[in-house]
């Protein structure tokens, strides 16, 4: 139920009776409205089963003797002109603040602990709740550590240093010296105030006094200035997943700066910076290496070791004529991924082109060029070069 459904809801029209009704009454109303729109006697019936709905928040108002009390005194309060329309405010637009509404003391008009207490029955929100300090969820706090490239691909466990706000440890995290912090009486409580915005509204900024906290320290505490918290540095042994790759940021749930007043802890984001590997290179979840063979490989094909990160190599069958740059691929060998399974590794062959030739291996090669003196690798370049 809003606020704007309580202040403008009638619950006496809704059953059909006298603001004077006694409980027997209410009930036989109730019971007669209930029989006639329920959703069991009007099947596919959308305005009956609304009208049910009504009927029935009316009478959990109006039937518990505590909450039509309540509900009296408020309709009463707003019948006095408790609250009227702001200047300039348009058509049902209040200008008054929900904060102070539900949370703030009672400005006078008898109501002791402020409207929170006439609304916290039906709410089911006591006054004092609202102006109860709350626990505070700690702060997020963001590191980085930097690994290198077999400990990203196999995951690592690593130390981090982290420095973070957390109660002080001379007042107990009280702010106070003695321990014995107050409500702050500019916020009630609450760690927040409320300011204008314009058109009848206010919004809620954190308290200034009390920095959000709800609490002021009479006697501040000289570590902590009365704020609660202090500066505090502790190792952390985190686990990086195996897999992560450069730039990638991890959250930890619940392994930042401690909360206040029994509030959880903030999380913990970890940047990770991946170091270079002199062989290996990583595209995804597929490693790469770049392995050289030689000419007569290549173009009479052959078998070829390939090492693989972490593990034995492997080998892989060259096919006769295989050409410069081209890639194969060594399944299952590469990064894990987050079903746990692996990427592949892709080998790409590099022909190794001599510079220091013996000369039995020149008489070779100049062999193999008279045979194969006919052939003009470049005529289709030409030809192509024409036609276009």
């Amino acid at each position: 139920m809003s606020t704007k459904d309580f202040i403008e809801k009638d619950y006496y029209k809704v059953l059909g009776v006298p603001k004077d009704a006694t409980e027997a009454e209410i009930k036989k109303a109730y019971r007669k409205l209930a029989r006639e729109f329920h959703p069991d006697a009007n099947k596919g019936n959308a305005k009956a089963e609304e009208r049910f709905k009504e009927i029935s928040e009316a009478n959990d108002v109006l039937g518990d003797p505590k909450k039509r009390k309540e509900y009296d005194e408020a309709r009463a309060l707003f019948g006095n002109g408790g609250f009227r329309p702001g200047p300039g405010a348009a058509g049902g637009s209040f200008n008054f603040d929900l904060g102070d509404l539900f949370g703030g003391a009672a400005q006078g008009g008898g109501f002791g602990g402020g409207l929170g207490d006439v609304f916290g029955g039906l709410f089911n929100r006591g006054g004092a709740a609202g102006t109860r300090t709350q626990p505070r969820r700690g702060q997020d706090i963001e590191s980085e550590v930097t690994l290198s490239f077999t400990e990203a691909i196999e995951g690592a466990t690593v130390p981090l240093r982290m420095s973070s706000q957390a109660p002080c440890k001379a007042c107990s995290g009280t702010g106070d010296k003695n321990g014995t912090p107050r409500v702050c009486p500019t916020c009630v409580g609450t760690g927040q105030v409320a300011r204008g915005s314009g058109g009848g509204f206010s919004l809620t900024d954190p308290c200034p006094d009390c920095k959000g906290r709800g609490l002021t320290a009479e006697h501040p505490c000289p570590e902590c200035k009365g704020s609660g918290r202090a500066k505090s540095s502790r190792t952390m042994q985190v686990r990086i997943p195996a897999g992560v790759t450069d730039g990638q940021r991890i959250r930890l749930r619940g392994k930042g700066a401690p909360g206040e007043r029994g509030g959880p802890a903030g999380d913990l984001y970890v940047v990770v910076h991946v170091g270079e590997h002199p062989v290996f290179g990583r595209k995804g979840d597929n490693l790469t290496v770049t392995v050289p063979v030689t000419y007569p490989e290549a173009a009479l094909g052959g078998e070829v070791r390939v090492p693989t990160l972490g593990g034995p190599p492997v080998t892989l069958k060259l096919p006769p004529g295989t050409p410069n740059g081209r890639t194969m691929r060594a399944r299952g060998k590469g990064a894990v991924r987050k079903d746990g399974t692996r990427g592949d590794l892709l080998v790409t062959v590099e022909v190794r082109v001599p510079t220091d030739l013996s000369g039995k291996a020149r008489d070779a090669l100049e062999a193999y060029r008279e045979a194969t003196a006919g052939e003009d690798p470049r005529a289709e370049l030409f030809e192509a070069a024409k036609g276009a």
